[in-house]
């Protein structure tokens, strides 16, 4: 990523990607039932990061690894 980004610089295309911990879904839920559900990050909350990262008000951010984990 760090390349794409150094690559990308002042193109106007921005490079960033995110990192999240176990999503909260039915699949993983199923999966790992006896896990704690209570701080897995909801697609919700991804969503909200990726329309940041994809709006004029992030502009300033480029070449960031952005960790999504939930509450804690």
């Amino acid at each position: 990523m760090d390349c794409l980004a150094a690559d990308l610089m002042g193109t106007g295309v921005r490079v960033n990607s995110i990192l999240p911990s176990i999503i909260d879904t039915p699949a993983n839920r199923a999966a790992m039932p006896d896990a704690d559900f209570s701080s897995w990050p909801k697609p919700e909350e991804l969503a909200r990061v990726i329309l940041f990262l994809c709006s004029d008000d992030s502009s300033a951010v480029h070449g960031a690894a952005v960790p999504v984990y939930g509450s804690r």
